[in-house]
């Protein structure tokens, strides 16, 4: 017998009827000897719907009084579908009780809206799976010190789901989605995208941070750190298949590489939409001229990607990185307000239609040519790339937004991502 975590996204509890279907899933799992906690988002597009509620009524200069509230509201997606798979799961003839990350506990810090997990408690939850019940846990949120609700921010139920398993020593973590899987790349983009059976930790670590979306990179933080096998699957395939089918389906996150692994030079091609560039021109060239610019932007709580300083020319230099788009209008503001004043600087500029498209791969480290071969690839198609970050496993450019799928898919061609695994 395994204790197993389940975790669902809110396409999967997007209505009464996927809900009963999750319920018989779990069921399957539960009835075949294993000890299951469930780990639910809200239905599909309600935790929209709440935070629009809120935009309608909000003051016009909200504080971190006004996050709190947004705490408190949004949370209350996760508690219905919960209480609602767990009724689901007592149709079934189940013993299922739901609890929300306050009852549990799941500790965090007090970061409203991206709060961060600290510990989590979970003796209520074992004395509830000794007892032969189904555990359903609200994904998504917890309490501080103290004792307000938190969130974890988008797709924080990835991070609850992995969290619990490894405070519960699970077997295994299964993450249902509205994918089969993890796959080369997005096939929107690419159809010739295929599913990978295994990707390593690193590589999914990687792929998270650059822009795939299937898993939220604090999850696989998380995965990685307390050793959680992770496991990305469809919701969508029948709740009947068979179990030990079921177990070895999608694609398993894994902690051993292994020498098939390493032929594939490349194993994905990640890419993000949501980048803006900002540069800071004429800056004196002298120390500490990066902590002027770049604690200031961490100091508001955006979070900096790509940077690059140019070459210096007559004592002064240009300073670009790039943040997320939802934040390079604050991080401008910011830098006029509070920088340039003080650092002599001439300009500030910005371009937020760019994109970040990345190869990702294990066997980068031991094969030489693979950055020059993507920087061909890309010359080839006409591409200019206007900043390069590289990692032992992945290299990251930095390009004009309108050739984001051109390079996709001639990055995914030439290096044979369309070719089955051998």
């Amino acid at each position: 017998m395994a204790l197993i975590v389940h975790k669902y996204g809110g396409t999967s509890m997007g209505s009464t009827e996927r809900i009963r279907n999750v319920a018989k899933r779990v069921a399957k799992w539960a009835r075949a000897g294993h000890q299951m906690v469930v780990v639910p988002s809200a239905m599909s597009g309600e935790t929209n719907r709440l935070l629009g509620l809120a935009k309608e009524l909000a003051p016009a200069s909200p504080g971190a009084d006004h996050n709190r509230e947004l705490d408190m509201l949004a949370s209350t997606g996760e508690q219905a579908s919960s209480a609602l798979l767990a009724i689901a799961l007592q149709a079934e003839g189940l013993q299922a009780v739901s609890y929300a990350g306050w009852q549990v506990q799941v500790k965090t810090d007090s970061a409203y809206t991206k709060a961060r997990i600290e510990s989590i408690d979970d003796a209520r939850v074992r004395a509830d799976l000794d007892a032969g019940r189904v555990v359903v846990i609200t994904g998504f949120q917890g309490v501080d010190e103290g004792g307000n609700i938190t969130t974890l921010g988008r797709g924080g139920s990835d991070t609850s789901a992995v969290a619990i398993a490894a405070a519960l020593k699970a077997h295994e973590c299964l993450t249902f989605t509205d994918v089969d899987g993890v796959y080369t790349t997005d096939p929107r983009v690419e159809p010739d995208a295929r599913r990978l059976k295994t990707v390593s930790f690193e590589e999914m670590l990687e792929m998270a941070s650059l822009g795939s979306k299937v898993l939220q990179i604090r999850s696989v933080e998380f995965a990685g750190k307390y050793k959680v096998p992770l496991r990305v699957l469809s919701s969508f395939t029948p709740w009947d298949i068979d179990i030990e089918e079921e177990a070895k389906s999608g694609t398993l996150i894994t902690f051993e590489e292994d020498e098939n692994m390493e032929k594939a030079v490349v194993s994905g091609i990640a890419f993000n939409r949501d980048e803006a560039k900002i540069s800071v021109l004429g800056v004196p060239d002298k120390p500490g001229i990066a902590y002027h610019i770049l604690g200031a932007v961490a100091d508001a709580n955006i979070e900096v990607d790509v940077i690059i300083q140019n070459l210096s020319k007559d004592g002064r230099t240009d300073f670009s990185f790039t943040v997320h788009r939802n934040d390079y209008a604050r991080a401008v503001d910011l830098l006029k307000a509070k920088v340039l004043p003080t650092l002599g600087a001439a300009d500030i500029v910005g371009d937020t239609k760019i994109c970040k498209v990345s190869i990702v791969g294990i066997g980068m480290r031991s094969h030489v040519g693979v950055a020059s071969k993507m920087f061909r690839v890309l010359s080839e198609e006409g591409i200019n790339i206007q900043m390069i970050s590289t990692s032992e496993i992945k290299t990251s450019v930095v390009i004009d937004e309108k050739y984001m799928e051109l390079a996709v898919r001639a990055l995914h061609k030439a290096f044979d991502l369309d070719q089955p695994e051998s």
